[in-house]
């Protein structure tokens, strides 16, 4: 008789290869993207003043790089994230009052869904109005922007609750903020971070329009600048680079999801394998 081969451990291999998968194919469109870009620089298809070709948008990263983008990065983020934290928190809050409460709703719901009706970038000249041209305006600007699908998301998530769960929570003995806390936060917890996540993304748009508002540094500044003077190359790589950032706060939004939802069967290890 043939002795028995010892074969590799099946599932664990088919775990290696479905991890280096997701690790890969995400990277597949860039580099095809990447690929087209400079052929087609290089060919000549596409002239130089419409897209310049890679090497010249990477010479103009290192430049930026060597001066002044760490700072005018650092004063981006900080905006962003106060204006994030400004009207994440009122969405959250809100939302939460409006959920729980059919007076709330009553009095607050209507108005608030008459004032998203309206563009937020459109109430710039009323904003430089109130605010001026200082940091106020950038970062009402992206509170504005956030507020809405944190608050969206969050009164929506409440009153998904299953009733069961809380009618079950009461004949456990849950009342009041135990109930809140131990039963209905957890179960809507997942749509209050889908808007969290479609938030973030909203507060690099918005940033990216205010900076360009009476400001001497920041990214959409450098943006601003550059299209001026007619700079091409550096005009591409911020565009990249917001996306990048984009990306970035997806990824931190994917990331608290996975930290906060461990129960979900979306976000379990299982399923992500």
């Amino acid at each position: 008789m043939k002795a028995a081969s010892s074969s590799p451990d099946l599932p664990e291999e088919r775990f290696g290869s479905s991890r280096r998968r997701r690790l890969l194919m995400p990277l597949l469109l860039p580099l095809l993207l990447l690929l087209v870009w400079g052929a087609g620089t290089e060919l000549g298809w596409v002239p130089p003043q419409i897209l310049p070709k890679p090497d010249a948008v990477a010479a103009a990263a290192l430049d930026l790089l060597h001066t002044r983008l760490a700072s005018d990065l650092a004063i981006s983020t900080e905006r962003a994230f106060g204006g994030f934290a400004i009207g994440g928190a009122l969405g959250l809050l809100l939302g939460m009052v409006n959920g729980l409460s059919h007076v709330g709703e009553e009095l607050f719901d209507t108005t608030i869904h008459m004032v998203r009706t309206i563009p937020h970038l459109a109430l710039i000249p009323l904003i430089i109005i109130w605010f001026g041209l200082g940091e106020t305006t950038k970062v009402v600007l992206v509170a504005l922007g956030v507020f809405f699908p944190v608050y969206l998301n969050t009164f929506h998530g409440i009153q998904s609750v299953d009733p069961g769960l809380i009618e079950t929570g009461r004949v456990y003995g849950l009342r009041g903020l135990r109930l809140f806390a131990k039963v209905i936060l957890p179960a809507a917890l997942p749509s209050i971070l889908i808007g969290v996540r479609y938030a973030l993304g909203i507060m690099w748009l918005t940033l990216i329009v205010s900076e360009t508002i009476g400001t001497t540094a920041g990214i959409g500044f450098l943006a601003n600048n550059a299209r001026e003077y007619m700079q091409t190359d550096v005009v591409v790589f911020l565009i990249l680079l917001y996306a990048f950032l984009g990306k970035g706060a997806d990824m931190l939004a994917r990331l608290l999801e996975r930290w906060l939802l461990p129960w979900h069967h979306a976000y379990s290890p299982s399923r992500r394998r």
